[in-house]
């Protein structure tokens, strides 16, 4: 693919999520519980992808924790924006019951120069369109990145954000669950 090809692609892609973003809300919420369906709070906790080196992991195995699960992939520019956030927060936030985990809906060869490249401190998954399609629960119906869900350590979903989280929206939303 030639060059201006390849940028009008890739602009095309950046405004199309740009637009997808804007154009759906943050899902709904009644008191401090994300309104979801109680399929998506179970799916996405018994969800098992591989890590970096190809090992399963699941999400179940951080319960207790409060877990901040951040949908990604290295080709979405606002992704990239708010990955310096997550990784500042979540090495302030390393000796507490706090737990980041990054799924990216990527090629593994991306993500792992990405995570040699920025240092991510904590584990990321790789995922699949399929993967994403489970987005629809937590109301992101487009299934735009990026995208984040937050559990509190009982393992109930509290927070869903569709787009860029900074420092301080995820250190408030972390601490009303600590």
């Amino acid at each position: 693919m030639k060059r201006p090809l390849q940028l009008a692609l890739i602009v095309m892609v950046a405004v199309a999520a740009g637009a997808a973003g804007y154009l759906t809300r943050e899902a709904t919420r009644t008191g401090t519980q994300v309104s979801v369906s109680a399929d998506a709070n179970t799916e996405l906790l018994a969800l098992r992808l591989p890590d970096l080196d190809g090992v399963e992991q699941s999400l179940g195995q951080w319960r207790g924790k409060v877990l901040v699960v951040n949908f990604w992939a290295t080709w979405c520019p606002p992704c990239l924006k708010e990955i310096p956030d997550f990784i500042a927060v979540s090495q302030r936030h390393s000796n507490e019951t706090v737990q980041f985990v990054g799924i990216s809906i990527d090629r593994p060869e991306a993500v792992k120069t990405f995570a040699a490249e920025f240092e991510v401190p904590y584990p990321l998954l790789l995922g699949s369109p399929r993967t994403l399609e489970m987005a629809r629960g937590f109301g992101n119906s487009v299934q735009a990145l990026p995208f984040t869900v937050i559990i509190d350590r009982e393992g109930l979903i509290r927070e869903v954000k569709l787009g860029t989280l900074n420092q301080e929206e995820l250190e408030r939303r972390i601490r009303a669950l600590l």
